[in-house]
């Protein structure tokens, strides 16, 4: 199994972003924290850790991405408490892992209980397993995250077109272009089916294959 990933993101995927690397495509699930450093676009190098879990007869792994080691090593240590599986960790890592670290190893169980999915109990099971261990953790400086523009909601007919641009193997970022440009030009579109109607016509009135 790989631990690290260098490709080209697709775009945002349901709880991270997709990657394409080597011909092939995947699904990478990036903790709060860590998704507001990628970029939803380019190239980008993760260090994965992968879980692999049983769903009646089949397997299924999820892999779980950082933007350098040492991220991946705490989010390591998360899981050595019993009580944190793979999916309450990831949503843990909602603050930076300097943050987290600091309450740790300051037993600041009402700061623990403010992370997405950690209650009094599992709070307590992380200080007990983890303080005095996180020192290497609480020295990192926490990378600058990447500052996103606000944008206007999508239409729920704007989204319509989406998810059927993504259904013919359109990139996201490049289907949301289109469909932001064809409505900057064709303001009193108002469904979806007149949007992509004109979302070819324009792509055709531009020479670009549809």
């Amino acid at each position: 199994m790989f631990s690290r990933i260098a490709g080209t993101v697709l775009g945002r995927a349901d709880e991270g972003v997709r990657v394409e690397a080597g011909g092939l495509t995947y699904d990478v699930v990036l903790p709060p924290s860590i998704a507001t450093k990628v970029s939803d676009s380019g190239e980008v190098t993760l260090e994965i850790y992968a879980h692999f879990a049983l769903d009646g007869n089949a397997g299924r792994y999820t892999f779980f991405g950082f933007t350098n080691a040492i991220e991946r090593e705490f989010f390591e240590a998360l899981l050595s408490v019993a009580s944190i599986g793979p999916k309450s960790a990831a949503r843990a890592f909602s603050v930076p892992m300097g943050r987290i670290a600091r309450a740790i190893d300051e037993g600041d169980h009402a700061f623990l209980k403010t992370l997405p999915g950690i209650g009094q109990q599992k709070a307590r099971d992380i200080v007990a397993k983890l303080q005095g261990k996180v020192a290497r953790f609480l020295l990192i400086q926490d990378a600058p995250q990447r500052v996103v523009p606000d944008k206007p909601p999508m239409p729920e007919f704007a989204s319509e077109a989406l998810a059927v641009l993504l259904q013919l193997a359109y990139r996201r970022v490049e289907a949301e272009t289109m469909i932001a440009e064809t409505l900057e030009r064709a303001p009193d579109v108002r469904d979806a089916e007149t949007l992509l109607s004109e979302i070819y016509r324009q792509r055709n009135a531009a020479g670009t294959p549809a």
